[in-house]
């Protein structure tokens, strides 16, 4: 892996948030109903990939419980779908409802209108190569996140 790219990562990420950031959305302030805490657990869940909430909780630092009570909360709002494990029973599988996916997008820290008005700023061939860049480079991360070593909590 060139150290390079991994620079560049690290240089580009700050830039495009700092340009694209809002402020935080409280939960009674949008329609939707979500908090930023809510907007990121929801960020984590996807429509057509389903995720173990164990796995999920697991990754977010917190308890089964205290995941289970936010999800409870998230689906009752029609926000996230929960289906039985299909090789076991016992566990949950999380995927995103499409009305969830909406309240993403309104809770986003980064807002649409920024993000157009930069993607603007593009060529039609390099915006779509930037956002096809964008979606890869999160698929990955998605694959890495099952593979990747517990982060330390400060």
């Amino acid at each position: 892996m060139s150290l390079d790219a991994v620079q560049q990562v690290q240089r580009s990420y700050p830039v495009i948030y700092q340009a694209c950031h809002v402020d935080h959305v409280r939960t009674k302030s949008n329609r939707h109903h979500v908090s930023a805490r809510d907007t990121a657990l929801l960020a984590h869940l996807d429509e057509k990939h389903p995720v173990a909430a164990g796995e999920l909780a697991r990754h977010l630092g917190i308890t089964a419980s205290t995941l289970s009570a936010a999800l409870s909360r998230l689906q009752s709002l029609g926000h996230v779908a929960r289906s039985p494990h299909q090789g076991d029973r016992r566990k949950a599988e999380l995927r995103l409802t499409p009305l969830g996916a909406k309240a993403v997008m309104s809770a986003s820290v980064l807002d649409q209108r920024r993000i157009a008005a930069v993607l603007a700023e593009l060529s039609p061939a390099q915006r779509q190569h930037a956002v096809d860049g964008l979606a890869l480079l999160a698929q990955a991360a998605r694959s890495y996140q099952g593979k990747a070593p517990k982060r330390k909590r400060w």
